[in-house]
């Protein structure tokens, strides 16, 4: 099955680059490009796409999320992806059941992984997706175990490796670098620190720790505190709905 995929983005830069990175995956054709919500909405009651990439802040009009809401209304409902500058806006990307946020300038192949997501997702299959969607975990011996990711209060780096803290206080060794389980996560998950990526849903509290740096308290079993970086302190406020 071939994906019928529609560009949102009021620059034509990006929306090109974006359809040069697609053309060299299989399995996904460029069937539309808009450059505000309004002609992308008018493409999708003409035909059934089977995903939008979408810029999230688009100029005059709807911006991304109000027309994700409508897209989801349609009677061929697309899948939805957002494609954007903005690191700050995840919560509400998931709020709106997107299966993917995507930063500029995006990797090819963090696109891949996206466009296989998608493509399960849509065959409807998804033993694949459902892999796909679980973080790989030491076991006994040589056993390798999949975990969910809402079971993970937060993952940090250790070498080429990772370290993964559950919410019930387990903390589990994984074959993953962050940075491998930073494309694997879902957008409720956000990196703080170099070294460290939080699960927010178990974000309990934001603590001051000293002059102008700040901690976040987890509700995990083990009230985990882990300090934040100072460049992340403002994405991770307006991330979890603060100013």
């Amino acid at each position: 099955m071939t994906l019928l995929a529609l560009i949102v983005d009021d620059e034509a830069p990006a929306r090109g680059e974006l359809r040069h990175l697609l053309t060299g995956i299989d399995g996904i054709e460029v069937a539309g490009e808009a450059a505000s919500a309004r002609e992308a909405l008018v493409l999708a009651e003409r035909m059934a796409y089977d995903v939008v990439f979408l810029d999230i802040s688009m100029p005059g009009g709807k911006g991304g999320i109000e027309l994700a809401k409508t897209l989801a209304a349609l009677p061929h409902r697309p899948t939805v992806v957002f494609v954007t500058a903005h690191d700050d806006r995840a919560i509400q990307a998931f709020s709106v059941e997107a299966v993917d946020y995507l930063l500029k300038p995006v990797r090819e192949d963090r696109l891949l992984t996206t466009v296989r997501r998608v493509a399960a997702i849509r065959a409807g299959t998804a033993p694949g997706a459902a892999i796909e969607a679980r973080i790989p975990v030491d076991g006994d011996g040589e056993e390798t175990l999949l975990v969910d990711p809402a079971e993970v209060a937060y993952a940090e780096a250790d070498r080429d490796r990772s370290r993964i803290a559950l919410a019930d206080g387990r903390v589990l060794g994984s074959p993953r670098s962050l940075r491998a389980l930073e494309d694997l996560l879902p957008s409720t998950f956000m990196r703080i620190h170099r070294s460290q990526i939080v699960n927010l849903a178990l974000v309990a509290a934001l603590e001051p720790v000293g002059e102008g740096r700040v901690q976040v308290r987890l509700s995990d079993k083990n009230g985990t505190a882990l300090e934040v970086a100072r460049r992340q302190t403002r994405a991770l406020r307006t991330a979890l709905g603060l100013r």
